[in-house]
This record gives structure tokens, C-alpha cells and sequence, in this order.
């Protein structure tokens, strides 16, 4: 480490208030000198694994990275090869299309034990509608109610879910609105877990990517899926969706969104949540729609992801004990690190949460945007 390295940091950190080894909630602890050449050459994916080794801390980390964000002191300490590699090989390789079941391999099958500790009482993996809910599962519950009243669900209907995940929302349609359904996983864990909880209802869930599938819904929605899609892939899905949908359904796209358009995820979220991930933009999604689909209605309520995040963490932690001994510590620093610098992206509005619900171009019914 050199003493320039470590002044270029300091001064980088100060500027966006935060002191290293400093007595604020957000003041990052250094315990290894080692850091400031380590994320110098590395950037995002030296930070998170400085974190995961210990390297440093902060009492809270969400704040700490909420201001580096506001800071944007990624900018400001320089872009490294590491970095620019992964966004050229993005570029370069369809990763989406060539490994749609890597995810659910590497993320989604890592245990359910660990995601029943964290979720709350029905497995949602996505973030959920704070209007006017108190707690994680009221608001959860509220989430999937608002997608069942945006598209205007109807007893007797069928419903496509693309990237179903443990069968949450699919019970849920079933359970109130005498719906019936069919939902689509690449996670080997997420399908038994939904099989073995279907309770006698007319739902059914398959280990299948979505661009093999077929038939015909009157429904088709898609709740924290769209992130594994990749921009590459963006048309064909669009395509596949259109192709699936009945001519006077609803498709419903529930997905976490950039301001910006982009071509590659963060390096570390990249290695060691979400492999082959991207963010969509608002140009992104609309260029992909194009004359398939027309606009009903799009609705940002990306501030309650933080809140969501928050309280998915707060689970996690609390419930770690009782989980611990299929995972290690390195693992605990890693979801951590994870949860609250999400949580952080949000609440600095780097990243918003959309809801967006379109009709096939031609349909004739009005349609009134709920809330």
C-alpha cells in the first residue's frame, strides 16, 4: 500500500462525509491496510470482497453506502481494467440465453432454509407495497393483491407466471381469487418447494426456461424475473409474452429499473448473486415493446425496496442462528453485504421498482390504473 493510495481514499470519503475510523454510524473501520490498494485496482468487486474478508466495517453499512453512492465515489477514485473487461465481455456474449438456468443453480438453490428465515411467512423474493402495511408480510400480501387487481383477475382465469419462484403469488391468485395457474422456474429448488406446497390448488409449476414454453393465458405477469433477461434478449421476450397472451389479457411486468441504460451488472454482484443479471431502463423496456404492446399504466414505488430489503435483512440476522450451520461467516459478511448495499440503492434512488402493465396493440377495453 502507498501512502498516495490511502490519502487518494481519505480525501474521496471526506468529501462525500464520511471519516475512515471515524465515530458515526456510517464511518468506515479499516482493519487491513490492504484495502486501499485492493479496491483501487478492483473497485466495486474489491470493496464487497474486502468486506466479505473482513478487511473493514461500519456499524451501519447501508448508510455508508448510501453516501459513497451520493458521493459517487466510483467516479472519483478512477475505473479499472477489471471493470471495463466486465462490461465488454457483457457486450460481447449472450450470457442470458447461454446459461437461463445458471441463476437458479447459483442463487435460487442455495437453500431454502436460508430463504424461509428471510422471506417471511410466503416466500416473496421480490420487494413488496409499504402503502399501507406495517409489517413485511402485510405488505407482501399487498403486492400480490395489487398485481391480482391490475390485471383485473377473474374467477376461472389462467395465469402465466414467468419466473414463478417458490409459487407465492400463483397460491396466492388461486387461494383468493379462485384463479388458476401455471408458473415458470429455472431454480430446481423453488420447483419442489412449490410442488410439495400446492395444497390441492389448480396451479402447477415447471422447471423450464420461458422460451420454450407454450400455450395461451389470459393473464401472463412477471414479478422480479425480467433482471435475468438481458438487454440482448429484451425483443424476444417481449415477443414470447405476446405470443402467450390472449388477445384482451393483461401482462403485467414487475422488475427493478436503472435511469439509465446499461450493458453489465456490477462486478460484484455480478460474481456472487446474481450471475448474468442486468437492470432494465425505461428506453430499454419501451424499444422492446414496441408495436407489440401498448402502455396501460407504469407505477415506481422504488422506496419501498429499501424498506423491504431492510426488513428481509432484519430477518436474516435475527433468524442466523438457526441456519448458520449449512452456511460459514464469509457467507453471513457476503449476504450482508448484499442486502444493505441494495438497500442503499434505492434509497438514494439509483435503482426504482416498476410496475408496468400493458395490452396487446388493438385491444379495445379502457383500462383504469389501480393503486
Amino acid at each position: 500500500m502507498t501512502a498516495k493510495t490511502e490519502r487518494i481514499f481519505r480525501d474521496a470519503f471526506a468529501k462525500a462525509g464520511i471519516e475512515v475510523n471515524g465515530n458515526r454510524t456510517w464511518d468506515i473501520q479499516v482493519h487491513d491496510a490492504r484495502f486501499y490498494d485492493r479496491v483501487l485496482a478492483s473497485g466495486t468487486l474489491g470493496f464487497g470482497e474486502s468486506y466479505m474478508d473482513g478487511w473493514w466495517d461500519a456499524e451501519r453499512v447501508d448508510e455508508l453506502i448510501a453516501k459513497i453512492l451520493s458521493g459517487n465515489l466510483e467516479q472519483k477514485v478512477g475505473i479499472n481494467p477489471a471493470v471495463i473487461w466486465h462490461y465488454l465481455r457483457a457486450r460481447i456474449i449472450n450470457l442470458q440465453k447461454r446459461h437461463a438456468f445458471e441463476v437458479g443453480e447459483r442463487h435460487y438453490d442455495i437453500g431454502n432454509d436460508l430463504y424461509a428465515a428471510m422471506l417471511g411467512e410466503r416466500l416473496v423474493y421480490s420487494c413488496g407495497y409499504w402503502n399501507n402495511a406495517t409489517t413485511l408480510d402485510e405488505a407482501q400480501e399487498a403486492k400480490l393483491d395489487l398485481v391480482c387487481r391490475k390485471i383485473g383477475l377473474e374467477k376461472g382465469q389462467h395465469i402465466l407466471d414467468i419466473g414463478s419462484g417458490w409459487g407465492s403469488f400463483l397460491r396466492f391468485a388461486a387461494e383468493r381469487y379462485d384463479a388458476s395457474g401455471t408458473g415458470l422456474t429455472v431454480s430446481r429448488a423453488q420447483k419442489a418447494y412449490a410442488d410439495e406446497h400446492r395444497r390441492g390448488l389448480p396451479i402447477e409449476t415447471l422447471l423450464q426456461d420461458y422460451h420454450e414454453h407454450e400455450g395461451a393465458y389470459d393473464h401472463v405477469i412477471s414479478i422480479g424475473m425480467f433482471e435475468h433477461v438481458g438487454y440482448k434478449n429484451y425483443r424476444s421476450y417481449m415477443e414470447k409474452v405476446h405470443a402467450l397472451l390472449k388477445r384482451d389479457g393483461y401482462f403485467l411486468l414487475h422488475t427493478i429499473g436503472g435511469n439509465k441504460s446499461t450493458y453489465g451488472t456490477d462486478p460484484w454482484i455480478e460474481k456472487y448473486i446474481f450471475p448474468n443479471g442486468l437492470v432494465p431502463s425505461i428506453e430499454q423496456i419501451g424499444r422492446a415493446a414496441g408495436d407489440l404492446f401498448s402502455m396501460e399504466d407504469w407505477h415506481n414505488f422504488g422506496p419501498d425496496y429499501d424498506t423491504t430489503l431492510m426488513a428481509w435483512f432484519s430477518n436474516f440476522d435475527t433468524n442466523w442462528d438457526s441456519v448458520k450451520s449449512s452456511y460459514d461467516d464469509r457467507f453471513y459478511r457476503m449476504w450482508k453485504y448484499y442486502l444493505l448495499s441494495s438497500a442503499a440503492s434505492f434509497r438514494v434512488r439509483n435503482l426504482q421498482l416498476w410496475q408496468i402493465v400493458f395490452t396487446k396493440v388493438g385491444a379495445r377495453e379502457r383500462y383504469t390504473a389501480v393503486r
